[in-house]
C-alpha cells in the first residue's frame, strides 16, 4: 500500500512539474484605452503563432505611466502621447532605442446618435449656444492624452473660454465616449477610432491636425524577454499594420 501511495505521489509531482515547465510564458502589454479593440485582435493574432499568454492592461496613458513608475511588470507599453513616453525615458524606465512610433490617430467631435448637430468649430458663440445647460465630454485636460489634445485644439480655435466651464472630464477617452453614447453629454471630443467603433454616436466634425500636437502612439519594449522582442517586432509587421488600419489608425 505504501509503495502505491509513493508511486502515486511521484506521478502527481512529475505531472505538476511537467505542467509548470510547459506552461505558456506570460507577456504583459500595457496599452492606452483607445487601443483596446485593436490590441485585443493583435494579441489574438500573435498568440496563434506563439506559446505565450498575453495579458493586456488598458487604462489612460497617464495611469499606466504611474503604474510603471511604481514597478508594474509591463513588458510592452503603448502610449497615446509622446510626452508621456518621453517622461519614462527621462526617468530611465525606458531606453529610447526601444521606442518606435506605432500609429497615428485623429481628433473628432461627436454627438449622441439621435441628435442632429451643426457646428462651425471656430465659432465660440455656436459652442456656447449648443452647450447651454449641457456638457462637453472630454478626457481630463491635464493628464489624459485625448483631453490634452482637445484643449490644444480648442485653444488654437479660440473657443476654449467659451467651453471650459461646460466640460465633463473623464479618466480616459472611452469614458468620455460612453457619456455621449448614454446622452449624458450633448457633445464629446474623442479619437476617430473610438467614434468609428460606436453605433451610438454621430461624427459631427474632424479637427484639422494642425490644431493640436500630432496624435502619435509610441510603443516601447520594457523587458528583456525574448517574447517581448518578438511581440515588439510583430507590431511593426505588415499583418499588424493591416489590423491597425482596419480600426481607423494610420500607420506610416
Amino acid at each position: 500500500m505504501k509503495k502505491r501511495v509513493f508511486l502515486l505521489t511521484m506521478a502527481l509531482t512529475s505531472a505538476l512539474s511537467s505542467s509548470h515547465l510547459f506552461a505558456a510564458e506570460k507577456l504583459r502589454v500595457y496599452a492606452a484605452s483607445s487601443m483596446t479593440n485593436a490590441v485585443n485582435l493583435l494579441v489574438e493574432e500573435f498568440e496563434k503563432d506563439h506559446s505565450v499568454d498575453v495579458i493586456p492592461v488598458y487604462a489612460s496613458t497617464s495611469s499606466l505611466v504611474r503604474q510603471i513608475e511604481r514597478g508594474a511588470p509591463a513588458d510592452i507599453f503603448i502610449s497615446a502621447n509622446e510626452k508621456w513616453m518621453t517622461h519614462l525615458v527621462d526617468r530611465k524606465l525606458v531606453y529610447s532605442d526601444n521606442v518606435t512610433n506605432l500609429c497615428e490617430n485623429e481628433l473628432v467631435l461627436i454627438a449622441p446618435k439621435e441628435t442632429s448637430v451643426t457646428l462651425d468649430l471656430s465659432k465660440g458663440e455656436q459652442w456656447a449656444k449648443l452647450l447651454t445647460n449641457e456638457r462637453l465630454a472630454v478626457g481630463n485636460t491635464m493628464s489624459v492624452p485625448a483631453g490634452i489634445y482637445a484643449k490644444e485644439a480648442l485653444e488654437t480655435l479660440g473657443v476654449w473660454d467659451d467651453v471650459k466651464t461646460r466640460l465633463a472630464p473623464s479618466n480616459n477617452v472611452r469614458m468620455a465616449l460612453a457619456l455621449v453614447e448614454r446622452s449624458e453629454a450633448k457633445l464629446g471630443i474623442v479619437y476617430k477610432t473610438d467614434a468609428l467603433l460606436s453605433k451610438e454616436v454621430n461624427l459631427v466634425s474632424t479637427f484639422p491636425s494642425d490644431l493640436h500636437t500630432p496624435i502619435r502612439y509610441p510603443v516601447a519594449k520594457l523587458s528583456d524577454k525574448v517574447v517581448a522582442e518578438e511581440f515588439y517586432t510583430f507590431l511593426k509587421s505588415e499583418k499588424a499594420k493591416d489590423t491597425l488600419n482596419s480600426f481607423g489608425f494610420e500607420v506610416r
